[in-house]
């Protein structure tokens, strides 16, 4: 279910998903140098495309790699995608080969899998896993690239492998301050009263997330007051509910926290504000 499906290189078009296309002297596979952004293809279209090419320009900003338009490549990509099935898009711009001052960049598109989708319904246990820093430290210190989804996701995937091998299915990474932060690939959201809320991008560093922010731009619609605030652990425990929230997943209720069960908050239909 996870082997790419529909492969579109910038300057080749469609080739396919199987061809060898990129040098193994690329700077994206050597160093993880480059960028890349997911998005969650329904209906044949990319949903949120153009927030997440003004995301992915950020990013590309940030690192100074010279982001060529890609919006193009996505929509051939989605033209060969079935309409009856989520899809997972993938754009990717690395630095490309050491000295070419060329950039490389695909997309690739991937069915969304039936265990994922049925996490949105049943949920997930988290644990929290120490961030290192700070909550403030990547604001202080832009090369350590605090709200850049750069390709180099080792930490990301490690601290998922490391709560699953443990008996849990993802993490919430918790500053050295102890501050929840993020998931390593979604983005922490709860609701507080009345108020539907999220961490502050700008205060932490963290990666400001696309849907999420679709979500609390429309919380009025679910009868919610939207904001921003730095939270504990411990404070998300007597919160009305918790999510974690990615373009591919969408929002997935968090059931349990370090073994701790959370309420759970069926009254709020974030699944059908944003169309999952």
């Amino acid at each position: 279910m996870r082997s790419v499906s529909v492969l579109a290189v910038l300057g080749r078009g469609l080739l396919p998903a199987d061809t060898p296309f990129i040098r193994a002297d690329d700077l994206g596979l050597t160093r993880g140098d480059g960028i890349f952004e997911t998005v969650h293809v329904r209906h044949g279209k990319p949903w949120k495309l153009d927030e997440h090419l003004a995301r992915m320009a950020r990013s590309a900003a940030r690192m100074n790699l010279d982001l060529p338009d890609l919006r193009g490549l996505a929509e051939l990509a989605c033209e060969q995608w079935p309409v009856d099935q989520e899809g997972a898009l993938k754009l990717v711009c690395t630095r490309g080969v050491d000295g070419a001052e060329e950039v490389t960049c695909y997309a690739t598109i991937t069915p969304v899998s039936e265990k994922l989708i049925a996490l949105r319904t049943a949920g997930i246990s988290v644990t929290a896993l120490s961030y290192g820093y700070p909550a403030a430290a990547r604001t202080e210190a832009p090369w350590l690239l605090g709200g850049v989804k750069s390709l180099s996701y080792a930490i990301n995937m490690a601290s998922q492998r490391w709560a699953q091998a443990n008996g849990f299915d993802d993490a919430l990474w918790v500053s050295s301050d102890g501050y929840a932060l993020e998931g390593p690939t979604s983005t922490l959201v709860w609701r507080k009263g009345e108020r539907l809320l999220t961490v502050p991008a700008k205060l932490t560093g963290i990666l400001a997330g696309t849907t999420a922010r679709y979500l609390l731009d429309r919380a009025a619609e679910l009868g919610l007051v939207a904001g921003e605030e730095m939270v504990t652990p411990a404070e998300l425990v007597e919160a009305e509910g918790a999510w974690l929230i990615s373009g591919i997943r969408g929002p997935v209720p968090i059931r349990k926290l370090d073994g701790v069960e959370l309420r759970t908050d069926s009254a709020t239909n974030l699944r059908g504000l944003l169309g999952f």
